[in-house]
Parts: C-alpha cells; structure tokens; sequence
C-alpha cells in the first residue's frame, strides 16, 4: 500500500509500521534476519573481525569459532559516553520537539536541505544545533579516528519497539556526506547489519572508494552498546548497505547521527563556496 500515511505515523510508500499495518492491515516487510538468504556474521569489537554465527554469540569473546572475515572500516567505541552524561543528553533531546518519521521513528534533524536527486544544496533554516548537545561535538576531539571532523547534520532518531521501529538497508548519500558516518547510541543496546551492495543509487558514483566484493550473500551483525560511538568508513560505508532490523529494537533506543561534508565542498574544493555559508552555520550553538 503506497500512500503517505504522515499525518498518521509519518510513513509513506512502502515503508510501514505496527500502527499502519494493523489499521490498513498491511502485510509486514519487515523480516527478521533470520528469514533472509544470508550467511550470517558477527562483528567483534576487540578482535575487530567477523565471525560467523548470530547475534547471541556477540558476547563470546574471546571464543570465538569458524574461519573469520575482514571489512574495513568498522569501529565500535564502547562507553563514548558516561552514563551521567547519557542521562544530560537525552534530557536535552527530551527537551527538544521529536517529529514523526517513517518506520515508526521520530526525529529531530539540524541541517542543511538537500536533494540528492538533483545534487542541489540550500542552507534552509539552518542555524547550527542546540548548545545542551555541544558536548557530544566537543568529545569527537578526543577519537582519533575523528580528527578535523566538522559536523554539517545532527539528525536524532528514536526506535519504539511498540511501534515497530526500523530503518531499511541503505547506503548514506554519497554526494554530500563524507566519508565518516558518525552515531552516538543512547538507552539501550541494539545491532546494526550490513548487506553488501551491488547497485547505483545513493550517488554511490561518486564515492571515492569503490570496492570489489569478494563475499556476496553475508551479512555482518554489529553490536552498538548503549552509550557507544559507532563509525562506518571504508569499505563498511561504500560498499555495504546498512539497516536496523525492527526485531533489534527491544527498548526504546535513542540515537544521534553526525554527517560531515564531501570533499568538493569543503575548502578548497569545487563547490567550496556553497559549502562555507553551511561550514559557518554549523559553527553556532544555540
């Protein structure tokens, strides 16, 4: 049933929720991962490899079994955050209007308008983010792997397993976000899956890395424990596409995504005077 349901739930063609499937009695297309056709791994934070087996062996380090997988470009950072400085961050968000998403999310987003269909970017009503959330920013400075990291997005995304909360595969826009794809998660632990990708969507001509993949038909479970910092780069951001499977959602979750700029808007870059008006606004706290 491809209607817009957003002033309902806020889902809109095919993507639904427990609360539109049940009043338009629409057949779930949320599968579990154990309902697809793929040979399942699990990625583990402390040998930074991917072993085959399911998401109840997350845990089992170090004994671990069966032949193991690379993918670059992974990085799970347990307790990012504390837990008083978990509990101040979602008071803040608390603070803030959520709205209505798809899939049973709700959302809160500072920044930029962009279509990436047309490569076309406006400042909008931009005006930087709110200063009670500055502190996640100013912690990115302490992660190596972040180094001159600017964030152009905040985006917040609450999942509600009351409402069947989820988000599809998909790649992050390869046009304008670069190559870092940042997310803070808050309130309860979850698993984020990558299924390898073979098409050309998400401006994915433009990524600067293009990868060979030499393991078709995997899945990798990554584990995203409350209060960690989770990074894709790589071959994890290019050459994967990644979701959170509605059954992943046991509690309410609460996460926030950083976006960085592409290259060509950055300083120096081919379309650096668009990005500047943007790079400065997201300089503003307020």
């Amino acid at each position: 049933m491809e209607t817009d349901r957003s002033n309902l739930c806020g889902c809109k063609g095919i993507r639904t929720c427990l609360k539109c499937e049940k009043l338009f009695d629409i057949p779930c297309k949320n599968k579990s991962i154990h309902e697809e056709a793929y040979s399942i791994y699990f990625y583990c934070i402390y040998c930074k490899m991917c072993y085959p087996g399911t998401s109840s062996e997350i845990n089992s380090h170090p004994l671990h079994s069966g032949e193991p997988i690379n993918v670059s470009g992974i990085y799970v950072g347990e307790d990012f955050l504390s837990k008083e400085e978990e509990a101040e961050l979602l008071k803040a968000l608390d603070a803030l209007q959520w709205d209505c998403s798809q899939s049973g999310r709700r959302k809160q987003n500072f920044g930029p308008k962009c279509n990436f269909k047309k490569r076309k970017l406006k400042c909008g009503d931009f005006k930087g983010f709110p200063v009670s959330t500055k502190f996640v920013q100013d912690k990115f400075k302490e992660v190596p792997l972040l180094e001159g990291y600017q964030t152009i997005e905040q985006c917040s995304l609450e999942y509600d397993p009351d409402r069947g909360a989820s988000i599809d595969p998909h790649i992050d826009d390869c046009w304008i976000w670069g190559e870092r794809i940042v997310t803070v998660n808050l309130l309860s632990d979850s698993v984020l899956t990558l299924t390898p990708y073979y098409g050309n969507k998400y401006n994915i001509d433009l990524a600067p890395i293009n990868f060979v993949k030499c393991i078709p038909d995997v899945a990798i479970r990554i584990p995203m424990p409350a209060r960690s910092l989770i990074i894709l780069t790589k071959e994890a951001r290019y050459g994967w596409e990644h979701q959170v499977y509605r059954d992943d959602i046991k509690e309410r979750r609460v996460c926030v995504a950083y976006r960085e700029f592409t290259q060509p808007y950055l300083p120096g870059g081919e379309h650096a005077n668009e990005g500047t008006t943007i790079l400065d606004k997201a300089d503003n706290f307020f």
